[in-house]
């Protein structure tokens, strides 16, 4: 059976994604009230892997929590913390609740989070787990070769950062990953749309649009300083120095709602380019902003729900 995400992209619909930042709890209401938050507004809803290296409930728990509800989830997986033997378990888990969509992920190194004395496994990188992903899926069997009593059903999704250099060989690595088997890509945050059209043409020369949906990445910032904290600290961002002085040009007081100005304009400029199918908007810790972004850049009405009745505790829980 294909996700819902999978049925809005293939029946040509823009589609809105958005990042659910894990709590540092083992409370659910935790993840349900930041759910509740994204869901009338977009999708389908990542999950984050330790994003960072920092470690955060787990992307498996969390989807967990949002199948439950009746939720629409977007696992994410690194290879950073685990070897091809919990990854290929994690990825039946995982089905076996209903997540449909997964996105394989290298990761980042542990020496950029808050455990740098923390042993890296990296025993696959995105290509590769990819590749596993697929053939679970595709051949029913493990790596091993060992057979599957019951393949899942997943649609694959990777990530992209045309925004670093060397910018000629961005498309060329994207192209690899359809390769592997990526059917949907989401890209890192978007502040530059002049680059951001270089890397569709390139993409579109190539054909990649027409085999895999891609989804650009995009956020508010909080402040001038937050811009500058972020392209200094957060591994694979890129903020020209021109949007750190319209930020820095507004009074503090109003620098919020002048990231979530420049994040709708962003996303309108976006839309504008062939070859894109939908945005993933990334809000750290600001999940509130997601629904009047989507709203003001005239992305709605969406489909909309309220949150479904959670089971309870001591029923089996039928997906």
């Amino acid at each position: 059976m294909s996700s819902r995400l999978e049925r809005v992209l293939r029946s040509g619909r823009f589609a809105v994604t958005a990042e659910l930042n894990p709590p540092d709890s083992a409370d659910p209401e935790a993840v349900y009230e930041r759910a509740l938050v994204l869901a009338s507004v977009c999708d389908a809803i990542n999950a984050t892997d330790a994003s960072g290296a920092n470690v955060h409930m787990s992307s498996v728990g969390v989807c967990a929590l949002l199948t439950r509800a009746g939720y629409e989830p977007v696992l994410q997986v690194s290879c950073r913390d685990r070897n091809r033997i919990a990854i290929q378990g994690d990825l039946l888990g995982a089905a076996a609740m209903g997540v449909r969509n997964v996105l394989c992920l290298t990761g980042d190194g542990v020496q950029a989070g808050d455990q740098p004395e923390a042993k890296p496994v990296f025993d696959l990188d995105s290509i590769e787990l990819l590749q596993t992903a697929r053939i679970l899926r595709d051949q029913g069997q493990f790596l091993s070769g060992r057979r599957l009593e019951s393949p899942p059903s997943l649609f694959l999704g990777a990530a992209a950062n045309p925004f670093v250099p060397p910018y000629v060989y961005r498309a060329a690595h994207l192209a690899k990953k359809v390769e592997a088997g990526a059917e949907f890509i989401q890209t890192q945050f978007c502040f530059d749309a002049a680059r951001l059209r270089q890397f569709m043409e390139q993409v579109r020369d190539l054909g990649l649009h027409e085999r895999a949906f891609i989804l650009v990445g995009v956020g508010p910032l909080r402040s001038a300083k937050a811009a500058e904290w972020m392209r200094t600290h957060v591994p694979g961002v890129v903020i020209p120095d021109e949007i750190v002085r319209r930020m820095g040009g507004v009074p503090v007081a109003g620098q919020r709602e002048e990231g979530k100005r420049l994040c709708v304009e962003i996303i309108q400029q976006v839309r504008e380019i062939p070859g894109v199918r939908g945005v993933h908007v990334m809000a750290f810790r600001q999940e509130e902003l997601v629904a009047e972004i989507i709203e003001e850049a005239g992305l709605l009405p969406r489909r909309r729900a309220d949150r479904p009745t959670l089971p309870d505790e001591s029923q089996e829980v039928v997906d």
